[in-house]
């Protein structure tokens, strides 16, 4: 019987652990200067907790910001659960890691991307809004995703 390494689901664990430390950081202490998030989730994750008007809005994946307001960020070992405004209405989300596409802080050009299978090998994800106001984006649904790593290159994320 043969075995092999499966690097591409360890790399997403240790991806996902560091989005992790980095939210407990931002629990205790708050973004520090001008660190803010973009955080890319699939909306129709089974332990994704919405509003229904927000997943009927994005059946897929919405991209949200963490920068000026939001509270009550809860960081769990699974997820993370924080309430974010739309539009003067805060509502409550949960968002699993493992439901977490992208996620980029553009004030040190960090980012990064857990690939779904089937998806092309060329960005499509849409670019960072620049405004700090909470922004979603929609693409076409996964079928049965089977996630693979990518080595991030910190260049797609530079200001230019």
């Amino acid at each position: 019987m043969s075995r092999s390494i499966d690097y591409g689901n360890l790399m997403h664990d240790a991806m996902r652990g560091l989005i992790r430390k980095v939210l407990l950081d931002v629990a205790e202490n708050g973004l520090p200067g001008a660190h803010h998030f973009f955080i890319t989730f699939d909306t129709s994750h089974p332990d994704a907790e919405l509003a229904d008007w927000l997943s009927d809005r994005y059946p897929s994946e919405m991209t949200v910001v963490m920068q000026h307001w939001y509270d009550n960020l809860d960081v769990t070992e699974e997820g993370f659960g924080i309430t974010l405004n739309f539009g003067d209405a805060p509502e409550p989300l949960y968002i699993p890691y493992d439901a977490i596409r992208t996620f980029v802080d553009p004030s040190v050009e960090f980012g990064l991307r857990f690939e779904q299978q089937g998806e092309d090998d060329e960005d499509d994800t849409p670019p960072a809004p620049k405004d700090g106001k909470a922004k979603t984006s929609t693409s076409k649904p996964d079928t049965a995703p089977e996630k693979k790593a990518e080595i991030v290159s910190l260049d797609s994320f530079r200001k230019t």
